[in-house]
């Protein structure tokens, strides 16, 4: 499926090193093969090229770890993981982490089950609506990092993903362009719910796109109210609330 010696350079490239290279290589290329079948069923990523499947979702994926030094044995969600993205491809390559990738269609977490086990990756699926499970006690403030790579608004993303971070955690949320004004739009949003930005890490990938990714920091607890209904969310954002 996807060239092996192309993906293990580009992440060279990237300053990333393994223990077990070959093996690690084999692994993403049965995840590309999964990705590509499972597609032609239900709609997973618009990126199926070998080549584009490496370098935008693999490297993309893994430069999480480049942003944010996950502490050893951290428990880690993805929030509205999809096809497994940035998470997997990070537990991969830091097989310490306790996953939990959580997605609101079901056919997505049937497709995750099969893959992480093919790829023996353990990870707890979990069916659910960010905004709900935010407020339910097993998973209010139980992670030490939750990860996000999606095109919503920062602003609206810190309300799915801070909850979920316990004090001292981190959320990390994976963007291309545009971070600058949405951090100025979701500052007064992330500092209510308990955050605050810690960093910006900017990257280049293969191909030439940019690439940033921004590290905030779980300073204080989540107040109650939040995260909102999905609605409330969605009609009145935080710093128009």
């Amino acid at each position: 499926m996807i060239n092996q010696t192309f993906l293990m350079d580009k992440l060279k490239e990237a300053g990333f090193e393994f223990s077990q290279p070959n093996q690690l290589a084999e692994r993403f290329d049965r995840y590309a093969e999964m990705l590509v079948e499972w597609n032609e069923k239900i709609n997973l990523t618009a990126i199926t090229a070998p080549d584009d499947i490496v370098i935008k979702h693999f490297v993309d994926s893994l430069l999480l770890l480049k942003a944010y030094d996950v502490p050893q044995n951290a428990s880690m969600i993805d929030v509205g993981t999809g096809a497994g993205f940035p998470s997997v491809p990070v537990a991969m390559a830091r097989n310490d982490i306790k996953l939990t990738l959580m997605d609101s269609l079901n056919k997505r977490i049937n497709f995750l089950m099969e893959l992480t086990n093919a790829l023996g990756v353990n990870a707890a699926c979990v069916h659910a609506r960010a905004e709900e499970f935010g407020q339910k006690p097993e998973y209010r403030e139980q992670f030490d990092v939750a990860c996000a790579r999606a095109v919503a608004h920062l602003r609206e993303l810190s309300e799915y993903c801070l909850p979920f971070v316990r004090v001292g955690g981190a959320f990390v949320a994976l963007k291309s362009v545009g971070l600058e004004q949405e951090l100025e739009e979701a500052n007064a949003a992330i500092g209510l719910l308990g955050g605050k930005v810690e960093d910006i890490c900017r990257f280049t990938l293969p191909d030439g796109a940019e690439r940033a990714i921004a590290v905030i920091r779980k300073i204080r607890p989540t107040p109650k109210k939040f995260p909102r209904p999905y609605g409330k969310i969605k009609k009145n954002p935080l710093n128009k609330a």
